[in-house]
């Protein structure tokens, strides 16, 4: 897959994209505040390092535990609804905190427990907004579209956070949380009067469990997904130190207050906006693997100047690199996976990538808080540069993968067959088999077919896979699988996508039979009765 190089500004070309990106501007402003009012709160209410860390760890770890549900919703109801419900969600728990900060009730742990039930909002919210750029914008304008969305977020952190400074040390942290609160109409609003298209499914709706079993399983199957996975987990661990402990480098390292936090947040989100504004270039000159070895290097050597600088000034410069490595790196990840994924289970995808990332963050956000209790947050920034240097030899290992463009729209070429009997949606379990004559001297190219074609029947929802081969006539070969229910079987041939069609057509190019390739659809029964032999009587298909 080759990274669209197309004009960052290109996306703004549609209405609904440009809309609703205009949109979350208001919405990212306002969490951004809210963070920097929930951050310097609980320097006023705690002396505990650690809690101080926690304030971000608590946002991102219901990330980290509820996207894998946020994404099965995404994939399997309407995403502008789930986007809705999300909007309210969190618009109705950041008034709460307004209010209890107002009246003075916060405590360490209820502040933590607020800045939680938020991040379940954006856990909710995330998988689905991420998968409707997909639906906004042509695919050849999606790495732009991520690009924008992420300069969006850091367009406001380049000024939310300074803002921030300023509305908590003139007016307190509840004026911050009541900014957030009124953030969130511009985007409701905005949500309210789109109309996206309804997608065509003719299948049942998954449950919730079967699409979660789906959408692991799809990753699963995914060397490629899998290895941006683990380089997303490793940079979120790392990289989180410079933003858990930023307060603590305000207060302690440089001996500032909310504005110079503010600031500092500001100096990282304007380099977050220059990054993004070089990704298009970037995409051009070098391969997605050497942009994130870059950014973890980059990132690296910004982390080690805020640990050992005691100067505002210079801690900013530092800031600006770490912040457009931040988003060279993460938009990357979120673009191959997108562009590595058909739409059936993008939102799956999407969550999972997150899950791994935020658990990154999450856990990163823990545990450099509690080194900083013992070192220093000083120190704790050096110790994360060593490991980001760390992160960027594992790419010789795990390197990001270079493909070649992926046509991932579905395939539409199965037709359910007439069936002899007459099964129910849920009946069930369904075996298949699928004959082949295949030459001796193609053997070897027909196994390496096959075994591409055991991860896809897989990754699509296909079980105990085998492949068999003639004892008698050791040219037949047949393909077996389970389903379990017949649907669950319409729904598995529904999801090939284009690019599977190589591998299906070398296979059936392979078969050296009179007729096609024989599908045998059979339904098991454990026991039959005798009388009953006519009913379960199995049926055969050409395919």
């Amino acid at each position: 897959m080759q990274l669209s190089s197309s004009p960052t500004l290109a996306p703004f070309r549609h209405e609904v994209f440009r809309t609703i990106w205009l949109a979350s501007l208001a919405s990212n402003f306002g969490g951004l505040v809210q963070a920097v009012g929930a951050a310097w709160m609980m320097t006023s209410i705690s002396d505990s390092v650690n809690m101080v860390a926690l304030v971000q760890a608590s946002t991102s770890l219901p990330i980290m535990l509820f996207s894998l549900i946020s994404g099965a919703l995404a994939d399997n109801f309407d995403r502008r609804r789930v986007m809705l419900t999300a909007q309210g969600f969190m618009l109705v728990i950041s008034v709460t905190l307004t209010i209890f900060a107002y009246l003075g009730f916060l405590t360490p742990w209820l502040l933590l427990s607020f800045t939680f039930l938020i991040g379940c909002g954006t856990a909710l919210n995330n998988p689905s907004w991420q998968a409707s750029v997909g639906d906004m914008v042509p695919r050849d304008d999606l790495p732009a579209a991520v690009a924008l969305n992420s300069m969006g977020f850091n367009m406001t952190r380049s000024v939310g956070p300074a803002i921030g400074g300023v509305i908590v040390a003139t007016a307190g942290a509840a004026a911050a949380f009541a900014a957030n609160s009124l953030s969130y109409f511009a985007l409701i609003y905005a949500l309210l009067r789109w109309k996206p298209g309804v997608r065509a499914n003719t299948l049942p709706r998954e449950t919730l469990g079967r699409a979660i079993g789906a959408g692991i399983r799809y990753v699963s199957m995914s060397p490629n997904i899998l290895k941006v996975l683990f380089r997303g987990f490793v940079f979120g661990l790392t990289a989180s130190a410079t933003l858990a402990l930023l307060p603590l480098v305000a207060r302690d390292l440089v001996a500032g207050g909310p504005l110079t936090y503010g600031f500092m947040l500001g100096s990282f989100g304007i380099g977050a906006v220059g990054g993004a504004l070089l990704s298009s270039r970037l995409r051009q000159h070098l391969s997605g693997e050497g942009i994130v070895r870059l950014a973890f290097i980059a990132f690296a050597a910004s982390s080690t100047l805020t640990g050992i600088s005691g100067y505002t000034f210079l801690t900013c410069l530092a800031l600006l690199v770490s912040g457009a490595c931040w988003v060279l790196a993460l938009s990357l990840f979120n673009v191959t996976v997108q562009l590595s994924t058909p739409r059936w289970v993008v939102g799956r995808a999407l969550s999972l990538y997150q899950t791994t990332t935020f658990g990154g963050l999450a856990g990163g956000s823990w545990m450099w808080g509690v080194i900083a209790d013992e070192i220093g947050p000083g120190d704790a920034l050096l110790v994360s540069s060593a490991l980001m240097l760390v992160g960027a030899l594992v790419g010789l290992r795990y390197a990001l993968p270079e493909f070649k463009s992926l046509d991932l729209d579905p395939l539409n070429q199965f037709n359910e067959p007439l069936l002899a009997l007459d099964l129910k949606p849920r009946s069930g379990p369904i075996a298949v088999f699928i004959e082949y004559e295949i030459a001796e001297e193609d053997t070897v190219e027909f196994l390496n077919a096959m075994s591409i074609r055991r991860r896809i029947r897989i990754r699509d929802g296909a079980q105990q896979w085998v492949l068999l081969r003639d004892l008698e006539n050791p040219t037949l070969w047949t393909e077996s699988y389970h389903v379990a229910t017949w649907v669950e079987y319409v729904r598995h041939n529904q999801r090939r996508t284009k690019s599977d069609a190589d591998v299906f057509l070398k296979i059936r190019a392979l078969h050296r039979g009179d007729r096609p390739p024989v599908v045998h659809r059979m339904i098991e029964r454990q026991t039959v009765e005798p009388t009953d032999v006519e009913t379960y009587k199995p049926t055969l298909d050409m395919h």
